[in-house]
C-alpha cells in the first residue's frame, strides 16, 4: 500500500509508516457512544500526563526533533498526537468532525502516533512517500488555497497527486466525509519510533473505526 523511496531511506533509515484498510465504513457527524469513549480516553489521557510530563515525553521529543530536522518549528505547527493531547489537558475541546476522523483521532490521542486517513477511493494507484518537487502544489484539510512547495519535503502521492505532506497535513482531496465507505489509515513514524508503536496505533485506529462507524 505505501512504497518509500530510496531517497527517504537513504536520508531517515529508521523511518516507517504502517498502512491498513477499513471497509465498510459508515460515518456520521456524531454518535452517544462515541462522546461516551471521549469522556474515558480524557480521563485517561488526564491521568497518564501532565503539560510538563508531555514536553518531556520521550516519544514526543522524537516528533518534535524530526520536526525540527525537516525545517518546522514544532512550538508552532505540533505533530498531531500531542496538539490533541495537549488540548485534553488544557480543557480545550477537541475538533469533532465525524465519526471517522474523531475515532482515528482517539487513536492518535492514546498511542502518541500521528495517524492519516484517505478516502480509498479517491486514491488513485499506490500511496508513495518521496521528497517533493519544486512547485508542485498542495491544498490541505483547513487551507484556504493551494500552496507551491519549495522542494525536498517529505511527501505522500499516489499516482497522480498528493495526498499529504508528510507527517503533518492530510490533502483535502482525499479527506475522510460522511461519503466515505473504504479509509486508508496510516500511523506516520519519525526515527526512533518503533515498529511496534505504529502498529499499536493502527491497531487502535482499526479497532476504533470499526467499532463507532458500522455500516448500517
Amino acid at each position: 500500500m505505501l512504497v518509500i523511496d530510496e531517497e527517504i531511506k537513504e536520508r531517515f533509515p529508521d523511518l516507517n509508516a504502517k498502512t491498513a484498510v477499513v471497509d465498510g465504513v459508515h460515518t456520521e457527524r456524531n454518535k452517544s457512544e462515541l462522546e461516551e469513549f471521549k469522556q474515558s480516553v480524557f480521563a485517561e489521557i488526564k491521568g497518564k500526563y501532565d503539560l510538563e510530563s508531555l514536553k518531556n515525553d520521550e516519544k514526543m521529543r522524537k516528533y518534535r526533533d524530526f520536526f525540527w530536522k525537516i525545517g518546522i518549528d514544532p512550538t508552532k505547527i505540533r505533530p498531531a498526537s500531542e496538539a490533541l493531547i495537549r488540548r485534553i489537558l488544557q480543557e480545550n475541546p477537541i475538533p469533532k468532525i465525524n465519526t471517522a476522523v474523531d475515532a482515528y483521532n482517539l487513536a492518535s490521542i492514546m498511542s502518541g502516533v500521528p495517524i492519516a486517513a484517505f478516502d480509498m477511493d479517491t486514491v488513485f494507484g499506490r500511496l508513495h512517500m518521496r521528497f517533493s518537487k519544486v512547485g508542485e502544489i498542495f491544498l490541505g484539510i483547513g487551507m484556504e488555497k493551494p500552496k507551491s512547495l519549495k522542494g525536498g519535503e517529505i511527501v505522500v502521492s499516489d499516482d497522480r497527486r498528493l495526498v499529504a505532506v508528510y507527517p503533518y497535513r492530510d490533502s483535502d482531496d482525499t479527506k475522510i466525509t460522511l461519503k466515505t465507505k473504504k479509509i486508508i489509515l496510516m500511523s506516520c513514524g519519525v526515527p526512533g519510533i518503533s515498529d511496534k508503536d505504529l502498529d499499536q496505533a493502527l491497531e487502535y485506529a482499526v479497532e476504533y473505526v470499526q467499532k463507532f462507524c458500522e455500516e448500517k
